[in-house]
């Protein structure tokens, strides 16, 4: 390793880092998934920093930060520019401490985070539609009220708690091959490929952003930087790569995959309904990208940090709901019926005989093409997947009725 400066942390700052946070931030488990490893082909090994007090491994970095304060700064209080996860987990050290704290928060930010945030006590300060602009408001604030600034992943002390998790992980799995790592602005990826390059000089990091906001990959690269308006990854959605990290990234870690919003969703629900836990779409993106790129890991002993569980409700059913409408469980079919008495009760008569569950009936004549005696019928479906679907297809098919998927996902 070649980083050797002041600015940059070592693996001598994170194991420090270590012993400072002690009991003051979880050891989180990790563990072997045995079903996603037979999903993958690949040895899957989890790291759950979901299960943090306040959902994410922002506690490591913030702790360390604050810690390193003096009393001077301390009483002055602190500003944090945040998407949710730091924001929760400085207001909730800095509480523990009683330091005094503002936070400034993109308008967008999942309300569960918002919420979570404000019941520690902190002020919230709205501002801007991303993380960028919320850390140009935040610095300005920072001047007017002579506030400490706790930058989000460009700092040192925040890197160091980072890399914390490589250390857990390397006690009960010390011979992982790759370690899959969700990046926004760079401090968990940083810090953990210093430790893990540090200890292991031959494992491969590899870091995960969305297409939407690919921003450190077109840094590394030297293009300019153009990303999207919103990811469901908001705790990735970063548009300027860190000053400190940059060079970190750029000499130890090995590459940079990207993800879509849909491989994202998939990942979410996977997580849920395999592992039976819970993480926002930055926690999952580890996870998607193994899925999206399997073959290069088949074989191989793969580390992924759930960085994050802080997922809006809402936002976690309408994922549960379209991965049923991928999977063909939740289906809208059309059926063209004869405009007489008695033929929606033959229709759901025939779909109640295949065992298919209706969720909702609409009943449409003047918005149709159909001839003046026909009409649509639109039936929402619970069923037991594609095998399902086709079987009640070809009962109304059997008993003369055309039937049209208007399924919103694709449905192969």
């Amino acid at each position: 390793m070649k980083l050797a400066t002041s600015k940059f942390p070592t693996i001598e700052n994170i194991d420090r880092a270590a012993q400072i946070i002690g009991d003051r931030a979880s050891s989180t488990p990790c563990r072997h998934s045995r079903q996603i490893s037979d999903l993958t082909g690949a040895t899957v090994i989890l790291k759950y920093e979901n299960l943090q007090f306040t959902g994410s491994f922002k506690e490591r970095g913030a702790l360390v930060k604050l810690l390193s304060l003096t009393d001077t700064q301390r009483r002055q209080g602190i500003i944090a520019m945040s998407a949710g996860n730091h924001a929760q987990a400085v207001a909730y050290q800095a509480q523990q401490l009683n330091i005094s704290t503002t936070i400034v928060m993109p308008c967008f930010t999942p309300n569960v985070k918002v919420e979570r945030t404000r019941s520690f006590g902190a002020e919230i300060i709205f501002h801007g539609e991303t993380l960028d602009d919320s850390i140009i408001w935040g610095k300005q604030i920072a001047k007017q009220r002579n506030l400490n600034i706790v930058h989000p992943y460009d700092d040192k002390q925040i890197i160091a708690g980072q890399g914390t998790i490589y250390l857990e992980m390397l006690t009960t799995y010390p011979d992982l091959d790759i370690l899959l790592v969700p990046v926004g602005g760079g401090g968990l990826i940083a810090g953990n490929a210093i430790a893990a390059k540090s200890i292991c000089p031959q494992i491969k990091v590899i870091g995960v952003q969305t297409k939407r906001f690919p921003s450190m990959l077109q840094a590394l690269k030297g293009e300019v930087v153009i990303c999207g308006r919103s990811t469901m990854a908001e705790g990735i959605a970063v548009k300027t790569p860190g000053k400190v990290t940059l060079p970190i990234i750029r000499e130890l870690v090995d590459e940079i995959l990207l993800i879509d919003e849909e491989e994202i969703e998939e990942a979410v629900r996977l997580l849920l309904e395999k592992e039976k836990t819970v993480v926002e779409g930055a926690g999952a993106a580890g996870l998607a990208a193994l899925i999206k790129y399997r073959d290069r890991f088949i074989g191989r002993k793969v580390g992924i940090i759930l960085s994050g569980g802080n997922i809006d409700l809402p936002i976690l059913a309408e994922i549960v709901q379209r991965s049923m409408v991928r999977s063909g469980r939740l289906v809208r079919l059309e059926v063209e019926i004869r405009y007489v008495p008695g033929v929606l009760s033959d229709v759901k008569r025939y779909i109640g005989e295949t065992g298919a569950n209706i969720i909702e009936v609409h009943h449409q004549r003047e918005f149709s093409c159909l001839p003046i005696h026909s009409a649509d019928l639109e039936l929402v479906l619970m069923t037991r997947g594609l095998a399902h679907l086709e079987q009640i297809k070809k009962v109304l098919a059997t008993a003369g009725y055309k039937t049209r998927l208007l399924s919103i996902c694709e449905v192969n």
